[in-house]
């Protein structure tokens, strides 16, 4: 099941991502850590989260530049949201144990791909206004 505009699969799973933002988001403000994790890792749970957002950030607005590009695959949404999330989480995480801060290197890495992001679905939008002027007037 790809994210081809011809079934449909390409809007919805973009907006299950920002769905899935949301809930995590609404959950994160309303349930405190639990008390069964360890306490390193509950002083250390706003840094995780941080970065699993980063991740699911970086993802979302991915998806919306394929989508734009006319490129958008709905595995490669998925996959990337789902993984890079972990893969940050699991990062920081195991800098934490390791007493090094790998979650300043992800952070980083993720802030630079948003831009980037931001920045081409910016120019996208900007010549496709362009050529409506162009051809409105």
């Amino acid at each position: 099941m790809t994210g081809h505009p011809a079934n449909g699969w390409g809007a919805r799973s973009m907006w299950l991502g920002l769905v899935a933002l949301l809930v995590g988001l609404l959950v994160g403000f309303f349930v405190s850590p639990l008390g069964w994790l360890p306490p390193a890792f509950q002083q250390r749970l706003p840094a995780y989260l941080g970065l699993a957002l980063l991740a699911a950030l970086d993802a979302t607005l991915g998806a919306l530049r394929s989508r734009m590009e006319g490129t958008y695959d709905t595995g490669v949404f998925l996959s990337g949201f789902f993984v890079n999330m972990v893969a940050a989480a699991t990062l920081a995480y195991l800098g934490d144990w390791l007493n090094v801060d790998f979650a300043l290197a992800a952070s980083v890495a993720f802030g630079t791909r948003i831009f980037n992001n931001l920045a081409i679905v910016r120019r996208i939008l900007l010549q496709r206004w362009r050529q409506r002027v162009t051809h409105a007037g």
